[in-house]
């Protein structure tokens, strides 16, 4: 197995850097302090790579929104050839980092995921789109997760990114491992309930494609089956997936509980249903069970243990 660390690109701001225009930072400590103790940063700063000094003039985009121009605000000073010059050979050496996600600094015209305002030349918002590098980061890494470090104030937000950002983490160990119909299978079926609380329709079309595993050249079963994996997992989780999940658990409990365990583990769930607890506390007693009872096929799956508990992505109502 692959023992290479769990790497993640960053806007460099994000880390505490003084790299912004302003010469300041924008420090998050949720990803220094608590994030970061299970991942890799890898930073980037496209304008100071590009070149660019800190503190600098503000930049924006400008022109047409399809392929705006980074211009400096009231000295008109086009920066874009430096910035695509540096982009081109940045994305190849993040490339061979192997990187299972990105944080993007909101906002930003070099960096931020969507709504980058791009004005006309006479200085006037028309549109918006990705910043410069994130968009060419995402169109070269298309499978890569990517989030925008405001975002991540959302509960649901935070746990979906880095929720991918393990699930792609274990895809690229997979495909570093070599992709056999066994390996396959076996990826699918441990991820079977936390693929069902994104979306049943995937999980159903990958199935279909783990089937006919053998009626596919291996490169282009994985190129398929990677894409229809991560597309699932961007598929909210709501309550009420989740609810369906928990119930097909219990399933396998039905001949081994009491009575009253039942009907407390059943309370349990419905209490979560109504908004009463977070999603751990009916998690933990199906732990309980499931080592009491040793229930190897739910022990295996991934959806009981996502991500480190430390981080206490589902303790939120």
């Amino acid at each position: 197995m692959t023992t290479s660390p769990l790497r993640l690109g960053i806007s460099r701001c994000l880390l505490g850097d003084e790299v912004r225009f302003d010469g300041g930072h924008k420090h998050d400590h949720f990803l220094t302090d608590v994030l970061g103790r299970y991942v890799e940063w890898v930073p980037v700063c496209p304008e100071m790579e590009a070149g660019l000094d800190t503190p600098r003039e503000a930049m924006r985009l400008v022109g047409n929104p399809h392929r705006p121009r980074l211009m400096t605000i009231t000295s008109k000073h086009d920066h874009t050839q430096a910035l695509e010059t540096m982009i081109e050979e940045r994305l190849d050496s993040l490339h061979k980092l192997g990187l299972s996600g990105f944080v993007f600094k909101r906002g930003s015209p070099s960096c931020g995921v969507e709504r980058v305002r791009v004005y006309t030349v006479q200085g006037m918002p028309n549109h918006s789109r990705a910043g410069i590098f994130a968009k060419a980061f995402i169109e070269q890494f298309p499978l890569i997760p990517v989030e925008e470090e405001g975002r991540l104030c959302d509960p649901s937000l935070r746990e979906n990114f880095i929720e991918r950002v393990f699930c792609y983490r274990r895809f690229q160990d997979l495909l570093r491992n070599g992709v056999t119909r066994q390996a396959l299978i076996r990826f699918h079926t441990v991820h079977k309930y936390l693929l069902l609380a994104h979306s049943q329709q995937h999980y159903e079309t990958m199935g279909r494609l783990v089937a006919q595993v053998d009626r596919y050249r291996p490169k282009e079963l994985t190129v398929s089956y990677g894409d229809l994996f991560m597309k699932a997992l961007t598929m909210k989780a709501t309550v009420r997936k989740h609810v369906n999940v928990l119930h097909h658990i219990v399933g396998y409990f039905k001949s081994r509980l009491k009575t009253h365990e039942m009907a407390e583990l059943l309370s349990v769930i419905d209490d979560y249903h109504r908004g009463l607890t977070p999603l751990i506390v009916p998690l933990t007693l199906i732990k309980h069970y499931v080592r009491r009872f040793d229930v190897s096929y739910i022990r295996d799956q991934v959806y009981l243990n996502p991500h480190p508990k430390e981080l206490m992505l589902r303790n939120h109502v």
